[in-house]
C-alpha cells in the first residue's frame, strides 16, 4: 500500500464496492415497500407491521457484530456466499409465498443473511487500505451505499405500480444473485488480519456496554434522531398513497434524503469542523423535529400549490421540504457522532464502545416502527380494512381532490408527534451535555467542553 495519499486501491476494494451496491439497491428496494407488502399482500395489521418490521431492522443492525467474528473465523469469501445465498432466498421466498409464517421466515433470512455483508465489506474496505488512504476510501464505500439506496428506491415505484409489490422482491433477489455472482468469479481474500473477536468476548463486550448508563443514555437520546428518520419505511410509504392516492411516488420522495446527503454531507462537515462534536450533533437534533414538524403542514397549504407552472399536492411540497431537512440534518449528525461516541468511552476501551454506537439504529428502529403502526391505525387507517361505504367515500375524496373522510382528517398529526420526538431527544441531549459535565467536575475531571469552537478550550 502507498505511503502517500491516493485514489487507487486494490482490486477486492473495488469488487467490495460493487457487491455492497447491489446489496444495498436490493435492501432498500425492498426495505421502502416493506410496510405496505405486509399489510397490503401478506395481511398484517399497521400495528404488526411496524413491530415486525421494526424488529428486523433493529436485528439487522444488532447482528453484524457477532456475524463479523464467525467471517474472521470462516474467511471473508465464504462468508458472503453464504450471505447472498441467504439473501437470494429470503428475498426471493418474500415475493413468492406472501403468507404470514413464510414472510416471518423469509425476514429471518435476510436478517441472518445480511448480518455478514456488512462486517465483511467494511473489513475489506480496511483492509484494502492503510491509515494515509482509510478516510478517502471510506468515502467512496459511503457514497457507493447512497448510490445504492437511490437505486433500490427508484426501481421500487415502477415495479409497484406497473406490476406489483411482490416485483420488488424478485428485483431484491437478482441484486443477491449478481452480487453472489461476482463474490464467485472475482472476490479474492483481501491481505491483513481479522478484527473481529470470538463471539463470547463480543457477549462479554455487549454487556459491559448495557451496563454504562452514560453511554446508553447519549445511544437512546440519538436513537430519537434515528425513529424519525426511519418514518421514511416506517410511516411515508402508507401515509401518501392512504391521504394522496395511488399515483403518489413515496419510494422517490424518500430518495431525496439519500441524494441531499451525497450532495452536502462533504461540504458542511469541512464547514462544522472547528465545532465540537456535540455542537453539531445538537444542530442535527434541532434541525430533525422542525422536519417532522414540516411534514405535517399539508392542511395548512390548503389545495395544490402551484410551482413553475406544476399544480403541486400539498402533501408533496411538505413532504419534499421535511425530507430534505432530514438529509440535512443527518449530514451534521453522521460525521461527527462516532467522534463523540469515542469521548464517552472509558480509557483502553474506545474500540470496544465504538463497535456498539450503532445501537442508537436499534433503538431508533424499534422505537420509531413500533409507534408508526399505532399512530397510522389511529389517524390514517388502511382503507381496506374500512366498511365499503368508508372505502367508498375514502376513493371519491381522493380522484376528486376534495377533503378525505373523518378517519383520514387528522392524519398529518402523525408527524406533530414525531416532531414531539425529535424536540424530547433534543433536550435530552441539552441535559445529557449539562450532567455529564456536572459529574465529570464533581470527580475532579477536567471540565467538559461547551458547546463553542473545539479550539476555543
Amino acid at each position: 500500500m502507498s505511503s502517500s495519499a491516493t485514489w487507487r486501491f486494490p482490486r477486492p476494494f473495488w469488487t467490495a464496492n460493487g457487491v455492497e451496491l447491489f446489496e444495498r439497491a436490493a435492501y432498500y428496494g425492498t426495505f421502502i415497500s416493506l410496510a405496505l407488502y405486509l399489510t397490503r399482500v401478506v395481511g398484517f395489521t399497521d400495528v404488526q407491521t411496524g413491530w415486525i418490521a421494526g424488529t428486523f431492522a433493529a436485528v439487522l443492525y444488532f447482528a453484524p457484530s457477532f456475524a463479523g467474528a464467525v467471517a474472521d473465523a470462516i474467511g471473508f469469501k465464504r462468508a458472503l456466499i453464504l450471505a447472498f445465498t441467504l439473501l437470494a432466498l429470503g428475498y426471493s421466498s418474500l415475493g413468492a409465498v406472501p403468507t404470514r409464517p413464510t414472510a416471518i421466515l423469509s425476514l429471518t433470512l435476510i436478517m441472518a443473511g445480511g448480518a455478514f455483508v456488512k462486517p465483511v465489506i467494511s473489513g475489506t474496505v480496511a483492509r484494502s487500505s492503510d491509515e494515509v488512504n482509510r478516510a478517502r476510501a471510506f468515502s467512496i464505500f459511503y457514497q457507493v451505499v447512497n448510490i445504492g439506496s437511490f437505486s433500490g428506491k427508484a426501481l421500487a415505484k415502477p415495479l409497484r405500480t406497473g406490476i406489483g409489490l411482490e416485483s420488488i422482491h424478485y428485483a431484491s433477489a437478482g441484486f443477491a444473485l449478481l452480487a453472489l455472482t461476482v463474490v464467485l468469479l472475482l472476490y479474492r481474500e483481501p491481505a491483513g488480519q481479522g478484527t473481529s473477536r470470538p463471539p463470547a468476548e463480543v457477549l462479554r463486550g455487549l454487556v459491559k456496554v448495557l451496563g454504562n448508563g452514560r453511554f446508553m443514555a447519549l445511544l437512546i437520546i440519538v436513537g430519537g434522531f434515528w425513529a424519525i428518520q426511519q418514518q421514511l419505511y416506517a410511516t411515508l410509504p402508507k401515509y401518501v398513497l392512504r391521504v394522496v392516492g395511488e399515483g403518489a411516488a413515496p419510494e422517490w420522495y424518500a430518495n431525496i434524503n439519500p441524494l441531499v446527503v451525497v450532495l452536502l454531507v462533504v461540504p458542511i462537515t469541512q464547514a462544522v469542523r472547528r465545532l465540537l462534536p456535540v455542537t453539531s450533533i445538537a444542530i442535527a437534533l434541532g434541525i430533525i423535529p422542525v422536519a417532522a414538524l414540516l411534514m405535517g403542514l399539508s392542511p395548512a397549504l390548503g389545495g395544490p400549490v402551484h410551482i413553475a407552472g406544476l399544480a403541486l399536492h400539498p402533501v408533496t411540497v411538505t413532504m419534499v421540504g421535511g425530507i430534505g431537512l432530514q438529509g440535512l440534518a443527518e449530514c451534521f449528525l453522521s460525521p461527527r457522532f462516532l467522534e463523540f461516541t469515542s469521548k464517552q468511552a472509558p480509557p483502553g476501551e474506545t474500540g470496544l464502545y465504538m463497535g456498539y454506537s450503532y445501537l442508537t439504529s436499534f433503538f431508533g428502529n424499534i422505537l420509531g416502527f413500533g409507534l408508526s403502526g399505532y399512530l397510522l391505525e389511529r389517524w390514517c387507517p388502511d382503507p381496506a380494512a374500512q366498511a365499503p361505504a368508508v372505502q367508498a367515500a375514502w376513493k371519491t375524496a381522493i380522484e376528486a381532490g376534495t377533503p378525505l373522510p373523518e378517519a383520514w382528517a387528522h392524519a398529518h398529526l402523525i408527524w406533530y408527534v414525531f416532531a414531539g420526538v425529535g424536540a424530547v431527544a433534543f433536550v435530552a441531549l441539552l441535559v445529557f451535555r449539562a450532567v455529564t459535565a456536572a459529574l465529570d467536575r464533581g470527580e475532579g475531571s477536567p471540565p467538559a467542553p461547551s458547546f463553542g469552537p473545539a479550539d476555543a478550550r
